[in-house]
């Protein structure tokens, strides 16, 4: 039978409170994770695009969600829920996770499971986040935030491919931006996710993620709705200058819009 490609985590090690004896209770002790995923697919043809592959912060994202959960008295309902949560994600067919402590003895206690995606069920993972169109600058809500560029209202060469340089120049936008934020680049959707899971503001630069989508227009107005759809944000947020007025929204539109 044809060996399935993997990927791993490695001696990852967190402090944590866990056990079930009263000496555990109310003192930390160091955990160290192994996690070996096989992959639904073989890894050919993603032509070095992040979204198309399972990322690796998939696993240290199921750890910090196990972690965060709950106390355990138990490794192995610790090693369950985070196998839960790797296998939530379509790429993944198997996963093996090796809890283990480290300082209850001199060498290390511990567990490992094997699950396979039709064995356990997965608590929802998606953290939330919302969008917002930037024209002005406004004070930034909490939470995980994708800031979507406005246009730079510059000359552009005219000819070939025009959709292609107005993303490009979007691009541009968010890298300005992002510099005069302070804030990191997200050009992809694995990107966005772990903004989200980490309640971070990252700016978004665009061409990436749509340059293939037939029928969206390289308009910033447009590619804001379009992210906030495609994301199913909480809300969308408008940073207009005074006296402008958020464009009306596509017919089937849901989300809520509030103007910053």
């Amino acid at each position: 039978m044809e060996q399935p490609d993997q990927i791993h985590l490695r001696d990852y090690i967190v402090s944590t409170e866990i056990g079930a004896f009263q000496t555990e209770r109310g003192n930390e002790q160091r955990l160290r994770f192994n996690l070996t995923v096989d992959l639904a697919q073989h890894v050919v043809g993603v032509n070095d695009e992040v979204d198309r592959i399972l990322s690796y912060d998939i696993l240290t994202g199921a750890v910090a969600i196990g972690l965060a959960d709950q106390r355990y008295d138990l490794l192995e309902t610790l090693a369950e829920k985070i196998s839960a949560q790797v296998l939530a994600h379509p790429r993944a067919a198997q996963v093996t996770v090796t809890v283990e402590k480290l300082d209850r003895i001199p060498g290390a206690l511990g567990v490992t499971l094997v699950r396979r995606s039709a064995r356990v069920e997965a608590d929802p993972t998606e953290a939330p986040v919302s969008v917002m169109f930037h024209k002005t600058e406004v004070a930034l809500p909490q939470g995980g935030l994708v800031i979507v560029p406005d246009a730079p209202h510059l000359p552009l060469p005219q000819g070939g491919n025009q959709r292609e340089v107005e993303l490009l120049a979007l691009d541009q936008a968010a890298w300005a931006l992002a510099g005069h934020l302070g804030l990191t680049i997200a050009d992809t959707r694995t990107e966005i996710d772990w903004a989200a899971t980490e309640r971070r503001a990252v700016v978004w630069a665009p061409s990436r993620m749509v340059r293939d989508v037939a029928g969206l227009p390289p308009e910033p107005h447009a590619l804001a709705f379009w992210l906030a759809d495609r994301l199913g944000a909480e809300r969308l947020y408008w940073a207009l200058p005074a006296g402008e007025t958020p464009p009306p929204a596509p017919e089937g539109f849901t989300i809520p819009v509030q103007q910053k």
